[in-house]
This record gives C-alpha cells, sequence and structure tokens, in this order.
C-alpha cells in the first residue's frame, strides 16, 4: 500500500511539469543561450530537491500510520524439561559359552560315530568310540588278577584275626590287593578315554571326522556342538566410558540380517583396558528363545552411557556461533497480543546430542520461548512476528 501511494504522487507531480519542462528545455537547448542554459538547469535541481524532501515527509507518515508494515516471521517452540537417554553406538559379535570342538584324549582308530549333524543331545551322552587297543583285554585279565588278590587277602585277613600267621604275609596281601585295585581302575580311565561324551547339552553343529578315520589325542578334531541358549554379544569400548558403560546398562540391539530389534543388558563389563587399542570387553547377554541368533552373527548395540531426568532439548539447526567461538540462539521476549516480540540473542552452553537434537546445559530456562524457523536470519533486538502453526 506504502509503495503505490508513493509511486501515486511521484507521477503527478512528474506529469504536472513534465510537458513544461520537456518543450522549455528543447526550446533552451536550441534557442537560448549558455546563461539560459544554465539558469535552467538550476530551476530543475531546485525542483528535483523539493520532490525529494516532499517524498521524505510523505514516507515518514505512512510509516506511522501503515499498521501493515513488514516483520520478519518466525515460528518458535516452547523449551520443555524430558527425559533424556544418550546411546553409545558400537558394533559387536555373537558368541556362546558352549560352542565348542570336540578333540579326543585318546589315539586310535575312530571305530564308531553315533551322532550326525543337526542331532540334539544331552550332557554326557556317547557321541564317538575310539578303538582302546585291546585295552579291554588288558582290564579283563587286571580283573582276574583283582579278585584272586582279593580272595588272597580276605583269607590272609582272617588268619591275622585268629592270631595265625605273621603280621608281614598280612601286609603283603593287603599291599598286593591294593595295588590291583589301583590298576584295574587306571585301565577303566584309559577305556573311558575311548568314549567320547558330550560335555553339554546342545546341537551337533558338525561331524568333522569321518568313521574308520586315524585320530590323534589333542590334535584331532572330531565334532563341533553348540548351544544356543546362552547367547551374548561381545564388543570392545572405548576406555573413556568405563564410568559409564557399567553392568545392568540398558542396551538397544539390532540384528540388521535377521530385520529384528531387542533390548537387552550389560551382562559383564570388563576390568582390563586393552593397552593395544585402550579399550574394554563389554558382554550383552540377548535372549534367543526362537534359535535365530548363531554364533558370529554381526548386531549394531545402542548402550545407554548417559541419562538426565530434567534435560532442556533443542534442535542442533538452530544453534549459531560467534567469532569467540561460542554458541548462541534467539528467544522472544515481550510479545503482545499481535503475537509481535522482540528477538533477543542468548549464549548457551551445551552437552551431549542424539540425532538431531542437543542437551542444553546453561543459558536457557524450562519455559523459554525459542526461535525455530527463522533463527539465522533475525538480528538481536530485532521485532518479529511469531506465527501460529
Amino acid at each position: 500500500m506504502k509503495h503505490i501511494i508513493t509511486l501515486f504522487i511521484v507521477s503527478l507531480i512528474i506529469t504536472s511539469c513534465g510537458e513544461d519542462k520537456k518543450q522549455s528545455v528543447e526550446n533552451i537547448v536550441e534557442k537560448g543561450t549558455l546563461e539560459e542554459i544554465r539558469l535552467k538547469r538550476g530551476e530543475i535541481v531546485a525542483k528535483q530537491q523539493e520532490i525529494a524532501e516532499q517524498l521524505k515527509q510523505l514516507d515518514q507518515r505512512i510509516a506511522v500510520l501503515d499498521t501493515t508494515k513488514k516483520v520478519p516471521l518466525i515460528t518458535t517452540f516452547t523449551a520443555t524439561q524430558s527425559v533424556f537417554n544418550h546411546y553409545l553406538e558400537l558394533q559387536g559379535s555373537v558368541s556362546t559359552k558352549n560352542n565348542l570342538v570336540i578333540f579326543p584324549e585318546y589315539s586310535g582308530i575312530l571305530t564308531r560315530v553315533y551322532v550326525k549333524e543337526g542331532q540334539k543331545v544331552k550332557k554326557g551322552q556317547t557321541l564317538a568310540k575310539i578303538d582302546d587297543g585291546g585295552m579291554s583285554q588288558q582290564l579283563a585279565q587286571a580283573e582276574i588278577q583283582t579278585n584272586l588278590a582279593k580272595t588272597t587277602f580276605e583269607r590272609q585277613q582272617r588268619l591275622w584275626n585268629q592270631k595265625i600267621g605273621s603280621e608281614i604275609q598280612y601286609l603283603q596281601a593287603k599291599s598286593n590287593y591294593e595295588a590291583q585295585v589301583q590298576a584295574v581302575n587306571q585301565i577303566k580311565q584309559q577305556i573311558g578315554k575311548t568314549i567320547v561324551r558330550a560335555p553339554f547339552s546342545g546341537t551337533i553343529d558338525d561331524v568333522i571326522t569321518e568313521q574308520g578315520s586315524v585320530v590323534g589325542a589333542g590334535q584331532s578334531q572330531l565334532i563341533r556342538i553348540v548351544n544356543l541358549d546362552d547367547m551374548y554379544i561381545e564388543t570392545d569400548v572405548p576406555e573413556r566410558y568405563i564410568t559409564n558403560v557399567t553392568e545392568n546398562k540398558n542396551v538397544e540391539v539390532e540384528f540388521p540380517i535377521l530385520g529384528k530389534t531387542m533390548n537387552a543388558k550389560v551382562r559383564q563389563a570388563g576390568d582390563f583396558i586393552n593397552p593395544a587399542n585402550r579399550t574394554f570387553k563389554v558382554e550383552i547377554a540377548v535372549p534367543n528363545k526362537d534359535r535365530s541368533i548363531k554364533p558370529n552373527l554381526t548386531a549394531k548395540l545402542k548402550i545407554n552411557d548417559y541419562t538426565n531426568e530434567t534435560a532442556l532439548l533443542i534442535p542442533q539447526s538452530i544453534i549459531s556461533e560467534n567469532a569467540e567461538g561460542e554458541q548462541y540462539i534467539y528467544l522472544v521476549r515481550n510479545k503482545n497480543n499481535s503475537n509481535e516480540g522482540i528477538a533477543e540473542r542468548v549464549i548457551i552452553e551445551t552437552g551431549k546430542t542424539q540425532g538431531d537434537v542437543i542437551e542444553v546445559l546453561k543459558g536457557i530456562e524450562n519455559g523459554a520461548e525459542i526461535i525455530q524457523e527463522g533463527a539465522r536470519s533475525v538480528k538481536n533486538g530485532q521485532t518479529v512476528k511469531v506465527l501460529d502453526i
């Protein structure tokens, strides 16, 4: 409206003097002397100054009367205390304590394999048998000798109880019997090593050595057995988080391959700092009722390392920085009934970030009205108008 009025007045003034000016200038340029031309130019300059002064007066009056003057349009939000959880994002690998490759304790021919891949077994169940190389026959002979030694000892003991015979005969019979018992037990232990048993309940994941192969004690891999009930994720955490990442901290676990997310807790936080990479080990137990989680599966972890129950959060996008490196934002003060107020710049101190929000530690109070849209285009002390959205 202001610009329309101004243009209209200027047009009238220019039109009113335009025709005389045009003819006078033409006549003087064509027929006038140098003195007359200079005189005419002075008259036009004087009129120009007069018109400029009149326009200035009109603009001043319009500024007073115009109720629709332009002010920056902004949006705001109110700072409200809320719970702020910060998460440390890491990557880990799934492990299990019950993932074992079984080695034989006895050397010989693997005569029998009683299980197949995918079969469920119980703790102590026989998995395979190794040829004992004649140990069974030795055991039979030793048991015969033991029975004879036992009979001899029992008879000598009865005689000794009746005060018949010498003490040395009694002690020799006793010693011979005990030695035979120990020999039998030793042979039984050796034979027991020829039987491969399940160390825990689980599933046969792989039969590595086929039946009929020659195996060596502690050298040949026989069978891999896995139990998927007690699964956990292991990861390395930087040492600066050693006071924040502790036992029972909440963890959000994501398995990208499975498209699965679950909540868990830190089961164990290590006390040893690895000098090579300045990290410590953390274990997170994960439930696996459907047995979909496998060993060595990659997992993304979000460990809750910091919580503020009364945090003031603002978008990072509204924060600016001055030449001294201080961060600042704009508040709206003294807002009237027309939603117009004054933009005030305030210096803030920030804390941790999460996503696109940041925690404000100092500079604003709960309930402060903060400029959001238009925050980077306003100036300190400028009048602004808040849009209702």
